[in-house]
This record gives structure tokens, sequence and C-alpha cells, in this order.
């Protein structure tokens, strides 16, 4: 029974830490990186990123992201085009420093 109450205690803990967690409401600028040029299709579904064409055949996808939940449904939407994810970096507030590309883990 005190292992139990301890385990919820230390959940609600790491909870309000997180939450607590300065700039953690606000939106994240995000790069995706795509091999292949999205045709017209696929630049209307990305509405609201801005979408650079490389010369080098790639495809960079930059803008605002409200929260986790976004960023895996722009993910789930490259998916779904087909086209090879390169890279997912954050560039916004609490910018990290290295990108979180497609086959780490």
């Amino acid at each position: 029974m005190k292992s139990r109450f301890w385990f919820f205690s230390r959940f609600n803990e790491m909870s309000n830490t997180c939450s607590s967690e300065p700039g953690a409401d606000q939106p994240v600028i995000y790069q995706i990186r795509i091999k292949g040029h999205l045709g017209h299709n696929g630049i209307e579904w990305f509405q609201g990123l801005s979408i650079t064409l490389a010369q080098n055949g790639e495809t960079l996808l930059t803008g605002s992201v409200t929260d986790q939940a976004a960023l895996y449904g722009l993910l789930r939407q490259v998916r779904d085009l087909g086209m090879p994810l390169l890279s997912v970096t954050r560039v916004g507030p609490n910018q990290s420093d290295n990108p979180i590309k497609s086959g780490d883990a």
C-alpha cells in the first residue's frame, strides 16, 4: 500500500514539473525535410507552413507546431504522400541542438 501511494505521489510531482516548464504552452518552430518535391496536391496538405523546394530535390517544410499531436499529424501527412522523411529539426523556442532524424531511436 505504501509503494502504491509513493508511485502516485511521484507521478503527480513529475506531471507538475512538466506543465510548469517555461514556454511549455508556446508553439515551437519545426523544420521537416523530405526527399523529393511536393506536387500541387502535396502543397495543399501543408497550408500554413513555409514550403521551400531546394535545388537538390528536397522539400523543407517550416512552421509553428502547437504540440506533439500536431507534429505527429504533419509526419502522418508526409507518410501518406509516400515521400521519404529525411529529418525533423526543432528550431524555435527551447531549440534543441540535435535534429531528430528518421531512423533514430
